[in-house]
Order: structure tokens, then C-alpha cells, then sequence
């Protein structure tokens, strides 16, 4: 299948992209930085879903990121801390890699977890380790925009992988955040119910009895925003709602982050 999948990944890619994506990989190599590749590359190794997609995305530790950066510019190319929370890129013209240390919403940090279950698939006709599928989920399930929404990416990993999954780590990565990873296993049973058994029935038992769990919450809490940066800023910018992310709020970004995100909301990736 990986093979098959390479075929169909490379030939959109310009040589001198091709290239450039490969020596990014060479780069950190011989740097010793640690790193995982996701995006289309994981997606496609995961659940036989081929995108074309316009860049690379790395995923390395953030302590790794200034050496990352450092080696990569050393070998001519331009870097960028674009978001300091989570992204930043290497640039060779238009072209880009992502450098990603955690996710937009300060939820999902890459940590040596990520790295002790990696798994190795082929990348532009190399092998390379691939993030997770466990990661791949816990990653895009917070992921509901407006214009983006990657249920079906999870859906498609799990009709995948479901029997294969690490039911107890997923559960694990989702702690204090069972209801969204309880209403991705629902909708997975209703897009294919002949498949329903790739999710144990335990593990819906376990979420919905975290659920029910749930102590009583007196403040007014909006967790919306991580899902979405844009979507619910109406909730915490007029109608009095304290915007879940901040760390006075049980989150992990500071208001320069928050910020910086949302000011960013008009511009591309």
C-alpha cells in the first residue's frame, strides 16, 4: 500500500519542492534533531487518504526548535518562530516546512510520548518516522473551524486502525477532554455502523462514564475556542464568557498568544 501511496503522493511535487522537502529531513538528521513527519504524509500511512498539500509538516520537541532552526538556516534556508506557542517554518522560496512543537489551541505539546510510538512509513520515497495514529487523532479532534473541520480525517483512522489503536494512551491523551473524543467515537458509529466494533464498547463506557463524572462548573467557561479561534470569540469578547485557553483559565496560552493567533486568523497557515 505504501508504495502505491508514494506513487500517487510525489509526482505533484516540483523537484526543486521534492528536494528541498528531502534535504529538510537530511538537515536535522545530521543535527540530531528528532523529528516526526504528519500532515498528508501520517494521513495517507494511517488511513489510505492521499491530500496534496503544500508543505511539509515536521513535528519536533519545542526545546529542539531554536537548534532546528539554527541547522536549517545554516544550510541556507530562511526560518521563521511564527507562532511561539506551537509553529514555526523553514522557507526555500514559496516553499515551506512546518516545524511544530504543540497545536493552535496550547492542547496537544509534542512530547517523548509522541517519539516511544512512532511509527516508520515511506515519505518521498524515503523511509521516515510517521507521528501516531493516536497523536494524529488527539491532534485533529480539536480541529473544528468554520472552513476546516477533520472529523472525517479521525473517522477514516479509526475505520483504519481502530482494531489496532492504543485505546488506553488515546484515552490518556484526552484527560480533562473526554467529551470531544466521546463525540468523535459516536459520530464514527453513525458514518459506519456495520464497523461500529473498531471502537470497543469499553472505551465509550469509560468516556461517558467521565462524563457523567463531571463536577458542577460555576464559572462561566468557554471551551469553545479550543475547537475554534474564531467561532466563539463572540462568547468571550461580548456575552462574558472566560476563554478557556488562557491560563488563568485552566488553558496554557497567554494573552500575547491568544493574541497572535486570532490576529492571524485572515492570513494563511
Amino acid at each position: 500500500m505504501e508504495s502505491t501511496l508514494t506513487a500517487v503522493l510525489q509526482p505533484v511535487l516540483e523537484p526543486r519542492i521534492r528536494d528541498f522537502y528531502l534535504r529538510a529531513m537530511e538537515v536535522l538528521d545530521a543535527t540530531g534533531v528528532r523529528y516526526l513527519v504528519g500532515g498528508a504524509y501520517s494521513l495517507a500511512h494511517h488511513a489510505g487518504i492521499v491530500r496534496h498539500t503544500k508543505d511539509l509538516d515536521l513535528f519536533i520537541l519545542r526545546p529542539d526548535f531554536d537548534r532546528a532552526a539554527a541547522a536549517l538556516r545554516g544550510a541556507g534556508y530562511r526560518t521563521d518562530l511564527i507562532f511561539p506557542h506551537w509553529l514555526g517554518k523553514a522557507f526555500h522560496g514559496e516553499a515551506f516546512v512546518d516545524l511544530i512543537f504543540g497545536s493552535g489551541n496550547g492542547l496537544c505539546p509534542v512530547d517523548d510520548e509522541w517519539f516511544a510510538h512512532a511509527a516508520e512509513g515511506d515519505v518521498i520515497g524515503r523511509r521516515a518516522p510517521l507521528c501516531a495514529a493516536e497523536e494524529v487523532i488527539w491532534t485533529k479532534a480539536f480541529i473544528q473551524e468554520r472552513e476546516r473541520f477533520d472529523g472525517a480525517d479521525i473517522a477514516h483512522v479509526i475505520l483504519s486502525r481502530g482494531r489496532q489503536l492504543d485505546w488506553p494512551r488515546l484515552l490518556r491523551r484526552f484527560l480533562g477532554h473526554e467529551r470531544v473524543l466521546l463525540g468523535h467515537v459516536i459520530f464514527f458509529g453513525y458514518i459506519y455502523p456495520r464497523h461500529r466494533d473498531r471502537v470497543p464498547p469499553s472505551v465509550v463506557d469509560q468516556l461517558a462514564q467521565a462524563v457523567r463524572d463531571e463536577p458542577p462548573v460555576d464559572d462561566r467557561l468557554c471551551r469553545g475556542t479550543s475547537l475554534s479561534r474564531q467561532q466563539y470569540l463572540t462568547d468571550v469578547h461580548q456575552r462574558g464568557y472566560h476563554d478557556a485557553r488562557r491560563i488563568e483559565h485552566g488553558g496554557n496560552l497567554t494573552d500575547d498568544d491568544i493574541q497572535r493567533w486570532t490576529a492571524a486568523i485572515d492570513t494563511a497557515k
